[in-house]
């Protein structure tokens, strides 16, 4: 059985790639994370109806010591299943900014937004891979393809960016928090790349543009997107999960949209 990791699991992209994984793959077993357990409706819906192959484990991305506590006891669970480790691991939660819409200007940028949006967005993730790259370093392999030159992989480590990360495809401005947090995010993703990719088994490391996707986080901002441009989370994991099944070691570091693409950085 695989095992696979999804942080921000409570709602929109993160609990749909939880409803894909138990859905389709049938040997994969789902760890989902979230602040609030108890109050996640859906998610605790999901246990019910997978009790064997879903655990719900409470973690706050923006606290360092439950991170490590959170890993330590998924270690706990992965040995005494007698597996050696994590497969996959996505990081879903992400903030727009702690009132919900971006800043349009210079004068709506507080450091208070900054240090709040860049917790959730980039330093959560970087911390996650910190405490639970072990994990994915043991992992079997289950989730991309052999590498061309037969490098073997162990384990898979997504991080949901955005486009609006790109530096060299911002054309609008504005958004300062949640475009700086998203370039950081790349960053850090382009550094574990480099840093998992020594030694024997390698981690595949990747940021991932999901669209434009139909959830709280992207609501305020429906009325400015085409419809055919406006994604349903169904459909934007189920793209996702295509691109993640056909990594390869070659893949790693780059920054992907939801058809396979690569976007600069």
């Amino acid at each position: 059985m695989g095992y696979a990791l999804v942080q921000g699991a409570s709602r929109g992209i993160g609990l749909q790639f939880c409803r894909h994984l138990l859905n389709r793959r049938p040997t994969t077993f789902v760890i989902a994370t979230c602040r609030q357990p108890d109050s996640a409706a859906e998610l605790q819906s999901l246990l019910k109806e997978y009790p064997a192959r879903l655990q719900i484990m409470q973690l706050d991305v923006s606290n360092e010591e439950k991170i490590a506590s959170t890993a330590r006891e998924v270690k706990e669970h992965l040995h005494g299943n007698k597996s050696k480790g994590l497969d996959l691991l996505i990081n879903c939660a992400g903030m727009l900014h702690p009132s919900g819409r971006g800043e349009t200007s210079l004068k709506a940028v507080s450091q208070e937004g900054l240090m709040s949006t860049f917790a959730t967005n980039a330093f959560g993730p970087l911390l996650m891979a910190k405490y639970f790259g072990e994990h994915l370093t043991k992992g079997s392999g289950e989730f991309g393809q052999p590498s061309s030159d037969t490098s073997s992989h162990s384990g898979v480590l997504v991080n949901m960016s955005a486009r609006v990360g790109s530096i060299s495809d911002n054309g609008y401005g504005g958004w300062y928090s949640y475009r700086m947090s998203k370039s950081a995010l790349n960053m850090a993703s382009k550094n574990l790349s480099i840093e998992f990719s020594r030694g024997r088994r390698k981690v595949i490391c990747i940021s991932l543009h999901p669209g434009t996707v139909d959830t709280d986080l992207s609501r305020p901002y429906h009325k400015n997107v085409p419809v055919d441009k406006l994604f349903t989370s169904e459909y934007s994991v189920e793209t996702m999960m295509k691109v993640i099944e056909n990594l390869t070691v070659e893949d790693s570091g780059k920054f992907f949209d939801f058809d396979g693409k690569e976007i600069p950085f």
